[in-house]
C-alpha cells in the first residue's frame, strides 16, 4: 500500500510541524508534487537543466516557509506559486545577466528547445511549443496551467493572483495568437 497516497495535504503539513517528523514529512511532499511541479516549472524555463535548478529552489523555499504557511489555500497551489515565482525570477535574471532584449530571450528559448536533448516531440509538437514560448510571459503561464495542467481558473487565479476574468481572457488571446501561429507556419 501506497503511504503517500493515504496522506492528506493537511496530514502532511501537521507532521512537517512536529520536529521529529519534520524531513520525513517533507520528503513526502517533494515525492507527491515533484513530477507536477517539474513539469509546469519545464514549460516556463524550457531548459531540463534549468528546471532541475529552479525545482531545487523552490523546494527549498517551501521548506523555509511551511512553517508559516496559513494554510488558506491548499498545499499544491503554494507549491506551484512558489514555483511560478522562482521561475518568473530565474528568467528576469537571465535576462539581466546576458543583458538580453526580450526578442533575444524568444530566440535563445526557442534555440534551447530545439536542442534540448530532454525534449522530444514530433513536428506538430515543436510548432506548439514553439507557438507557446511566443507568447506574452503572462499568456503563457495561463495557457500552460489551463491547458496541460488542467488547473480550474479558481486554482490558477490563486496561483497568479489575478481575477478570473482576466485569467479568461489571457487564455482566449493565447489560444487566438497560437492558432495564429500555427496557421501562418
Amino acid at each position: 500500500m501506497d503511504r503517500l497516497a493515504d496522506l492528506s495535504d493537511k496530514e502532511l503539513i501537521r507532521q512537517f510541524r512536529e520536529n521529529r517528523k519534520r524531513n520525513y514529512a517533507f520528503n513526502l511532499i517533494i515525492r507527491k508534487y515533484q513530477e507536477r511541479l517539474y513539469w509546469h516549472i519545464r514549460k516556463i524555463v524550457i531548459s531540463h537543466d534549468d528546471t532541475d535548478d529552479v525545482l531545487q529552489n523552490t523546494f527549498i523555499k517551501a521548506f523555509e516557509a511551511l512553517d508559516r504557511f496559513r494554510e488558506d489555500s491548499s498545499l499544491f497551489t503554494w507549491l506551484y506559486r512558489i514555483a511560478t515565482n522562482e521561475s518568473l525570477s530565474f528568467l528576469k535574471k537571465k535576462r539581466t545577466r546576458y543583458f538580453l532584449p526580450i526578442g533575444e530571450n524568444l530566440n535563445q528559448l526557442e534555440n534551447t528547445l530545439e536542442s534540448d536533448a530532454y525534449c522530444s516531440g514530433d513536428e506538430i509538437q515543436m510548432k506548439l511549443q514553439k507557438a507557446i514560448i511566443r507568447l506574452p510571459e503572462k499568456q503563457r503561464l495561463v495557457f500552460n496551467m489551463k491547458y496541460f495542467d488542467a488547473l480550474k481558473y479558481e486554482e490558477i487565479s490563486e496561483i497568479l493572483k489575478t481575477s478570473v476574468g482576466a485569467l479568461k481572457a489571457s487564455y482566449h488571446h493565447a489560444m487566438k495568437k497560437i492558432e495564429q501561429y500555427l496557421t501562418d507556419e
